[in-house]
């Protein structure tokens, strides 16, 4: 459970990047963010997997790339169950799902399975 909201917290970080740099994605107010997290969370978790397994062929063809407008019409799915997320069009939604995506990776790097931070510590080799 600790996971789950650690990573509603980092999506909630990668939406708000996303609404300082873009001028196509904005929210009402702080309350609509961290609800589209938690909306973006549960749509990627369980409506995702059946969209890519669903559109596997047309991914496979772009070599991936199609995953891209797939995370973009996650986002405007959110936009579009909530009134106070608001997303100009899907060119806006797919750079916002690569701002999201890029500090989701970043900040996951950092976070383990059961929301706890994790240090690796890389000790040198000897005799060489």
């Amino acid at each position: 459970m600790r996971g789950f909201i650690a990573r509603v917290f980092i999506t909630a970080f990668g939406l708000w990047m996303a609404d300082t740099i873009l001028g196509g994605i904005r929210f009402d107010g702080l309350a609509a963010l961290w609800l589209a997290a938690l909306l973006l969370g549960l749509i990627n978790a369980f409506i995702r997997p059946i969209v890519i397994f669903l559109t596997f062929p047309i991914t496979l063809v772009t070599l991936g790339l199609f995953l891209f407008v797939i995370n973009g019409a996650m986002l405007m799915l959110v936009a579009s169950m909530m009134r106070s997320f608001h997303i100009d069009g899907l060119g806006s939604a797919i750079l916002a799902s690569i701002i999201v995506g890029l500090t989701g990776w970043m900040a996951n790097a950092f976070v383990g399975n059961k929301g706890k931070v994790e240090v690796w510590n890389v000790k040198p080799r000897r005799g060489r």
